[in-house]
């Protein structure tokens, strides 16, 4: 009989007991016949197909019960095709709304101003602290940020209107100074749209700002430039930028000598034969033929080098001098100068059927034309290509000059350093006294008077008048108190029009004081610091 032992959860092997002679004997099994034996003790199991790539066997779907209908779906939380809502972070900050705007009052006590302030009113108008009340439609498309700096923009339209009127003129050229400043900027952007060409001169708080140099030239038109205030120091150099401005660029020819051009056409062409001689096969330097190498391939150097130089441009055939003084002259010129054209057009085209677009020599060429003239075709007489030099005749302008026109008058901002020394040097009496007030100021404010004044100088040369904004300075006029019209340009310019442009454009900086009221100290502070930056400071309250 067979039994069959587990112990400790393992099959034993099987044992044969033999009754009669009550001895036991030790079958060996192999493990392939137990694992057969096993499986035929076990229950049948279920079978399941399992797809490849260890995909998950498809489930079986129960049908859906006979009464169920689509009602017993219920929608979710947030309704159906409206976007899930999610829960509010509990710990983030809630900005308060904005209600008022205000600039930083440097000309006065350095605080938050209240007069050049601007804040929401009723039905959607505005109230500026320093103009009253703005209606909506005049201000729905101003920042409110913007609406903080309306006084200095209309400091600008202001002085640029009395300019106007002053000079008698509609367009020309203005000089302005503090360009990077509000008023400054103001005045040299509605200039620059009403069709007047402008100088401008980024004063010393922001001229080693590279960048900002760049973007105030880039808001003046052309001929219009800006250039720092280290610039307009040197005069000589500052007034030729102007003048240059008002009377454009001269490209008019005064020495065209056809002649001369022919004379020395014919002088590069002797050197050009004697340095690339016929015996040359190409036009190199005649080191690269000399024999640098083992005296066994001395015999096929110069068969190698002739097919290696072959590629390149070939040497000058032997020129006589006397038939190219004779027969080669300014009308054989035009004609040769005309083949570089029509090769040119070759070779880019690739028709072949006018010239050679494999070979093209032109001392070759001279030669050829020197022993026997060529006449000029029609089609060389006629045609033209952009941008030739011709050896007859000056060529017509190409780039029309722009011409600023006569000199308007000048704008000068009112900034600290230029401030001190102006009253500096007037305080004093005589010349002596000037020069020892001057040698006593910062770098940074004799800087500032020098440009000024090379300024000042070309506008009262012109008798051209001068106005100044945001303060006063000794022996000029400073602009009136900015009427209502003024006020209106000011608006109308910072107004966003339909394709998202706008004539007047400020970089500012908002400290949302409304959301931290300590940013309104420290908006003070950045302010009043020296080298602030190329920007305006709004606070937001």
């Amino acid at each position: 009989r067979v039994f069959q032992h587990t112990v400790c959860g393992i099959l034993s092997p099987f044992h044969l007991f033999q009754p009669h002679h009550h001895q036991v004997i030790m079958l060996t099994i192999s493990s392939a016949v137990l694992a057969r034996a096993l499986s035929r003790s076990r229950p049948a199991a279920t079978k399941t197909t399992l797809r490849s790539m260890g995909m998950r066997p498809r489930e079986v779907v129960d049908e859906l019960p006979p009464n169920f209908t689509m009602d017993h779906i219920k929608p979710p939380p947030h309704g159906l095709g409206n976007p899930l809502e999610a829960d509010e972070e509990p710990m983030a900050y809630k900005r308060n709304p904005v209600t008022s705007a205000h600039a930083i009052d440097l000309r006065g006590d350095g605080r938050v101003s209240v007069m050049d302030s601007a804040a929401f009113g009723p039905s959607g108008s505005v109230v500026h602290g320093r103009f009253g009340e703005i209606s909506a439609s005049a201000a729905q498309t101003i920042p409110l940020e913007y609406l903080a700096l309306l006084r200095p923009a209309s400091e600008g339209a202001a002085a640029l209107r009395e300019i106007t009127e002053a000079s008698k003129a509609s367009t020309g050229t203005l000089l302005v100074y503090g360009a990077s400043r509000p008023a400054g900027m103001a005045a040299v952007q509605l200039a620059s749209t009403s069709g007047n060409a402008v100088v401008a001169i980024v004063d010393g708080q922001h001229s080693g700002n590279d960048e900002m140099v760049d973007i105030i030239k880039g808001l003046t038109a052309e001929p219009g430039t800006a250039v720092a205030e280290e610039y307009a120091i040197c005069k000589a150099n500052f007034r030729d930028l102007v003048e240059l401005t008002m009377n454009g660029e001269d490209y008019t020819i005064t020495d065209f000598d056809s002649e001369k051009f022919l004379s020395d056409f014919k002088k590069n062409l002797l050197d050009y034969a004697e340095y690339f001689p016929h015996d040359l096969p190409a036009a190199v330097d005649s080191e690269q033929l000399k024999f640098i190498g083992k005296e066994k391939d001395r015999e096929h150097f110069r068969a190698n080098m002739d097919a290696y130089l072959s590629q390149f441009t070939p040497s000058s055939p032997p020129i006589d001098q006397a038939k190219v003084d004779a027969n080669f002259d300014i009308e054989q010129y035009e004609i040769f100068k005309k083949k570089f054209g029509i090769q040119t057009t070759a070779v880019i085209s690739g028709d072949d059927s006018k010239a050679n677009i494999d070979y093209f020599n032109p001392p070759e060429i001279v030669s050829n034309m020197s022993k026997q003239p060529e006449t000029v075709e029609e089609d060389l007489a006629t045609g033209g290509y952009p941008f030739e030099f011709s050896v007859k005749k000056p060529n017509p302008l190409i780039t029309p000059s722009l011409k600023g026109g006569p000199l308007m008058g000048a704008i000068i901002e009112v900034t600290p350093e230029l401030s001190t020394a102006c009253e500096a040097v007037a305080a004093a009496k005589t010349l002596r006294e000037k020069a020892e007030a001057l040698q006593f100021l910062t770098i940074g404010q004799r800087n500032a008077h020098a440009a000024a004044s090379s300024m000042v100088s070309l506008a009262r040369k012109a008798g051209a008048p001068i106005r100044v904004v945001g303060g006063s300075l000794p022996g000029l006029d400073s602009i009136q108190e900015p009427g209502k019209g003024d006020v209106q340009t000011a608006l109308e310019a910072m107004a966003l029009g339909e394709d998202g442009s706008t004539r007047l454009n400020y970089f500012i900086q908002v400290y949302r004081a409304s959301d931290f009221p300590v940013y309104e100290a420290y908006a003070v502070h950045r302010a009043k610091e020296p080298l602030s930056g190329p920007r305006q400071i709004v606070v937001t309250k």
